[in-house]
């Protein structure tokens, strides 16, 4: 369970770390659109684990491995913007929030079972 510190924190860093990718996120991902899903800090907000969703992407494991390999130069330019609200900037993990996925296998899934019952009609009167 999250502290209230801990989730303004996390706040903090996602809306900052959103502007830093509005901007900046064609020089580490060209023609990819990154969002800021989550954010989770540690109780002595030295970590950030940033969630991140991609889309127009092909390798999502490659891209998320290019972006932590920018993990430092993030953290600078995410502590010259909150350098005064913070006294401590976060070390950066980046992963893949996987919910997009999850919700396009549920789509299909659901379209299945609707196809399958427009299909076959006198099932639905017997249940």
């Amino acid at each position: 369970m999250e502290s209230k510190r801990q989730q303004k924190f996390a706040g903090v860093l996602q809306e900052e770390l959103a502007a830093i990718f509005q901007k900046e996120g064609a020089a580490y991902l060209p023609n990819t659109l990154v969002t800021i899903t989550k954010v989770r800090v540690s109780s002595d907000l030295g970590v950030a684990k940033v969630y991140l969703s991609l889309f127009n992407t092909s390798n999502t494991a490659l891209a998320i491995a290019e972006i932590n390999s920018h993990a430092g130069e993030i953290r600078y330019k995410l502590g010259a913007r909150i350098r005064h609200q913070a006294r401590i900037i976060p070390s950066l993990t980046f992963f893949l929030d996987d919910t997009n996925t999850y919700v396009e296998q549920m789509d299909k899934i659901f379209d299945k079972i609707s196809k399958e019952r427009k299909e076959d009609p006198k099932d639905d009167e017997e249940a």
